[in-house]
């Protein structure tokens, strides 16, 4: 299959599924794609399996040829997080940054660690064949939260802004944390370097910053050379693509250096608001960032729908998958409690310890990132163990941008309204 003929049937599903979705139930058009994408490709799996049609068949292996990963990890993703990091509001990121490093750095590590605690009580219960090191590294693979998701569909549901930064912020630089500790663990696994999880946090945050920095204020530099605005898009490209090659090189951050990135830029750019009105009458720059974001974000969003054409589904599924959601929600909240206790009396919203731990687990979406952490693990689990990664990964995705995605807005009005009786009661 060529890729042309990948990319017409990937918009064909972007097509069909938004017009659906347009005409006959009005959900949030990320979460509509990723439901109508997996429906269809259900049914296409069962039509296959049951009539034998060939050329459906040759459909689903010829579409397995195309990495989720290297499409991710080596194509959009420093893109999609440059955009989404583009529009982050400075002043509420300031004004939060005590709790917003908090929930993205000690979140992810104890909630990773409670996930493999659990879920290894859970082997053990039912003779699976994880280790609890194996074990905590699904916790990294599937705690981290997805800024994908997190910018794509939680900025679209009415969310405070002040709400809106902290969840979106988090999301953008929490991941970087889950990468490195995935790589310290599957060090441990697998017996290689990188055995100091504190020098290897270090290493990856101050090498990317440092490239980001470097990089992004000699090439904006440019920007103020040219009176082009289709140049300000050129190098705000070469800028991110170029900043993570050099990081993922030399083993430092790619998804915090794209962020960084794009928070310069979008700073810079905000330091010659003027000129840039004079010169970029249309707002081409903004609005390329922005359709780019939705065009890569759907694109994403279809291909997580056309992965269950190569998911086998483990025997243990039945057992491991309802327990593998319970154990999510659990040390997700408990990840985030213990950061908010540390935060202090100043939590974000208003919100006392309780509202504000509900909101926080139930807004963390999972996303492209978990499942293409969770495929690059073929490499050193058995294939048993692999398939109950994968099975895993792909249903706590599902749930998160499906059931809580869906549900989300609702649990932040009533919060709301929780939050605006309690604070009438201490009048």
């Amino acid at each position: 299959m060529s890729i042309l003929v990948f990319l017409i049937i990937i918009l064909a599903f972007i097509v069909f599924a938004g017009m659906i979705n347009e005409k006959l139930f009005h959900l949030q058009s990320d979460i509509a794609t990723v439901l109508f994408s997996l429906i269809i490709s259900l049914v296409l799996l069962a039509v296959g399996r049951v009539f034998s049609i060939g050329f459906i068949e040759n459909f689903i292996d010829e579409l397995g040829e195309f990495g989720f990963e290297e499409y991710l990890l080596e194509g959009a993703l420093c893109f999609m997080l440059f955009a989404g990091a583009g529009k982050v509001n400075m002043s509420k990121f300031r004004q939060n940054i005590r709790p917003i490093s908090l929930l993205a750095l000690l979140t992810t590590v104890i909630s990773s660690f409670v996930y493999g605690g659990l879920f290894y009580l859970v082997a053990l219960a039912f003779k699976l064949p994880m280790d609890i090191w194996t074990c905590v590294l699904l916790g990294c693979v599937v705690s981290p939260t997805d800024p994908i998701a997190a910018t794509g569909i939680l900025n679209k549901i009415g969310l405070s802004k002040n709400v809106c930064s902290v969840i979106e912020n988090e999301s953008l630089f929490n991941d970087g944390t889950g990468v490195t500790l995935f790589i310290f663990v599957r060090s441990v696994i697998t017996h290689s370097g990188d055995s100091n999880f504190f020098l290897l946090m270090f290493r990856e945050i101050a090498g990317a910053v440092a490239v980001a920095v470097v990089v992004s204020c000699l090439l904006f530099k440019l920007i103020r050379l040219t009176a082009d605005p289709v140049k300000y898009i050129l190098i705000s490209l070469l800028d991110v693509s170029s900043v993570y090659v050099i990081c993922e090189h030399f083993g430092f951050s790619g998804v915090i250096a794209s962020v960084v990135c794009g928070m310069l830029f979008s700073y810079f750019m905000h330091g010659i608001e003027r000129r840039v009105q004079v010169i970029d009458v249309h707002n081409y720059y903004e609005d390329f960032w922005e359709i780019l974001e939705s065009i890569l974000n759907a694109v994403l969003f279809v291909m997580i729908g056309l992965l269950v054409f190569n998911i086998d589904i483990s025997r243990y599924a039945p057992v491991v998958i309802p327990v593998s959601i319970l154990i999510l929600i659990f040390s997700r909240a408990f990840g985030v409690g213990v950061s908010t206790v540390l935060t202090g009396k100043n939590i974000p919203g208003n919100y006392d310890l309780k509202e504000f731990v509900i909101l926080m687990t139930w807004s963390a979406l999972k996303g492209g990132l978990s499942m293409a952490l969770a495929f690059g693990t073929a490499e050193y689990l058995t294939p048993e163990v692999y398939s109950i990664f994968i099975n895993v990964t792909y249903v706590t995705i599902f749930f998160t941008v499906l059931v809580q995605g869906l549900s989300v807005r609702k649990v932040y009005f009533m919060l709301e309204e929780h939050k605006a009786e309690r604070m009438r009661d201490h009048r």
